[in-house]
């Protein structure tokens, strides 16, 4: 497990402030926040860059089952598993991105939970074997403690239940940018933490709780960040004149996503 982020020792509230301060994927939209438009045009930029994501989710695949998402951000995803016939819930450290996620769900009449909670004291909030599946993307690596949030959600989690997460790959082409000064974790800069991952960091992670059913590979940024930044989609060059099953193979090798699917023993 390797800290790409500004500083391994920072705090939860670092973390907090960071977040509170650009909730991840605000900026998706150049409509007004809060609007039916805004959070069209967030989910399909999302969607359109991280096409990996339905695969993985599996958003169809739990009607009536209880879902808790750790790290919602501004409901992008929940709102997928609620339209779906899930019954959601959704938590955050950052009440900013939490109250845009709960003006979400208000202006599509979707139904979903949704607390402020450290990941790592979930049990505060929800009882032991409170849920069927436990959803993170990209959350868990920016906690000062990833294993604290694991051991939390092993203990929500029915026996037999689903963990899907997504932690940042230490094998990975963004990876390789970041320590050569190219590239940073996060769209804003300042990260305080962002440790990555690779599939021993996984399995020491998951420790014995969890039976690790799927890890794979996926994503690697193909847009030119200047025409991104400005809602136009211009593939660098060097991505556009490479055929779609070399990324592909790319992708499995060096992606920026590791995801993971276990169950609990």
């Amino acid at each position: 497990m390797k800290n790409l982020g500004l500083n391994e020792t920072s705090s939860l509230e670092d973390v907090q402030i960071y977040w509170n301060a650009r909730p991840c994927n605000l900026r998706h939209s150049k409509q007004q926040i809060g609007t039916k438009d805004y959070f069209r045009e967030v989910s399909e930029r999302r969607y359109f860059v991280e096409s990996h994501i339905g695969e993985f989710a599996n958003f169809s695949g739990y009607k009536d089952k209880r879902v808790l998402e750790v790290g919602c951000g501004i409901g992008t995803d929940g709102a997928e598993f609620a339209k779906n016939g899930a019954i959601y819930y959704g938590c955050d450290l950052s009440d900013v991105s939490v109250n845009l996620a709960k003006k979400r769900f208000d202006t599509f009449g979707l139904l979903g939970h949704f607390s402020v909670v450290d990941a790592e004291d979930l049990l505060s909030k929800y009882g032991e074997q409170s849920f069927d599946m436990v959803y993170s993307f990209g959350v868990i690596h920016h906690s000062p403690s990833p294993k604290a949030i694991v051991k939390q959600i092993s203990k929500i989690l029915r026996t037999n239940g689903e963990f899907k997460f997504m932690v940042y790959a230490k094998n990975s082409w963004k990876s390789a940018m970041i320590e050569a000064g190219l590239d940073q974790p996060e769209a804003q800069s300042g990260c305080p933490i962002a440790f990555s991952f690779d599939e021993q960091d996984v399995r020491d992670l998951l420790g014995d709780d969890f039976k690790i059913e799927k890890i794979s590979q996926k994503h690697i940024f193909r847009w030119n960040i200047f025409e991104y930044k400005n809602y136009n989609y211009v593939m660098e060059p060097w991505f556009r004149e490479m055929p779609d099953a070399v990324y592909r193979a790319l992708e499995e090798k060096f992606g920026w996503h590791l995801l993971v699917t276990a169950r609990k023993y």
